[in-house]
């Protein structure tokens, strides 16, 4: 049974007719034409905003896209911004986060979730402009940022990152891995589990195939350096991703992400990249993460592959993490 809450071609009505206005505002008009209706407008639409926003691009609006276009409507300014409980999130966050990198307070990750990492950050900020620090942004910390921010460039959240891998590289044994599994992808997570184990990496396996909000507090929980998840891909080909958004990447997801394609590839006989993405799972896990997705949905004999190789690849698989954790040079 198709679920209500999720749009996709041949859907219609009001939700419809919201999401066509929140594509336009975002910068993805539709036509006309299909007011109310989800057509192949609308549908090349859903599909150029998840591609922009680094999401999965299969031109449905579920819970994540949905959450994305929301938080696209958001600019600094328009809201006061503080830690509470849900975090706040949005594009509004992100441009403080950006901002408060580029002057130098560290505020970690540019995921547009407003943390305990931005909340320090924002705080420091205050107190150094001369403000209250009482960790809320609103139109006096916002014009402080505005005035002050003509005068960075780059991201102190960026150089810490790089350094952390150059120079403080963590051994496959050191690791404590979060390993998760969509369906039909149990035999290859309890390979790599098994050879992650086998060279000293303490594991956790979680084969469930649960949402990524969900797998990602499952990994925020179990204290794990690094997370790799395996499922299908919406497109031929291997494709390992790593957390991106605007300027700001993982630099250990990258390095994890470039090695294990690399290390794929020939295993799979076809061609695999490394790229930079913002599903949930990426955004939300505390540590470093890689989504690989070597097959694409639907493709049987690319899965039956998969299961019959399973051990090849999970030892690809690894020696790609191992390579990726201790970068040469």
């Amino acid at each position: 049974m198709n679920d209500p809450a999720v749009l996709r071609p041949g859907s219609h009505g009001e939700a419809v007719r919201d999401l066509q206005v929140r594509l336009a505002a975002a910068g993805h008009p539709v036509a006309s034409a299909e007011a109310g209706v989800f057509g192949a407008s609308t549908d090349a639409a859903v599909r150029a905003f998840q591609a922009a926003r680094g999401l999965r691009v299969d031109g449905v609006c579920g819970t994540e896209t949905w959450a994305a276009l929301v938080e696209s409507g958001y600019r600094l300014g328009d809201r006061l911004l503080y830690r509470r409980r849900p975090m706040l999130r949005g594009d509004d966050v992100a441009e403080l986060q950006r901002r408060l990198n580029a002057l130098g307070f560290d505020a970690r990750r540019e995921d547009g979730i407003f943390g305990d990492d931005t909340a320090r950050a924002l705080v420091e900020f205050q107190r150094n402009a001369g403000l209250a620090g009482d960790g809320v942004c609103g139109p006096t910390t916002v014009t402080e940022l505005r005035r002050v921010g003509a005068l960075a460039d780059g991201s102190v959240a960026s150089v810490r990152e790089r350094d952390e891998l150059t120079r403080s590289p963590r051994p496959l044994r050191d690791q404590r891995v979060f390993v998760g599994t969509d369906p039909g992808f149990e035999a290859l997570g309890r390979a790599v589990a098994h050879e992650l184990t086998e060279r000293g990496a303490r594991v956790t396996l979680d084969a469930s195939g649960a949402p990524d909000t969900e797998l990602a507090t499952r990994a925020n929980r179990s204290d794990a350096t690094l997370i790799v998840a395996f499922r299908p891909g919406t497109e031929p080909g291997c494709r390992c991703s790593y957390f991106e958004s605007g300027r700001f990447r993982s630099e250990v997801g990258r390095s994890v992400a470039e090695a294990m394609a690399a290390q794929l590839a020939p295993v799979l006989g076809c061609d695999a990249v490394a790229a930079g993405r913002a599903y949930a799972l990426l955004r939300e896990t505390h540590m470093a993460a890689v989504v690989c997705e070597p097959v694409a949905e639907g493709d049987g004999e690319g899965m039956r592959r998969l299961v019959v190789h399973s051990a090849d690849l999970a030892r690809a698989a690894v020696d790609g993490i191992g390579r990726g954790v201790t970068p040469a040079g």
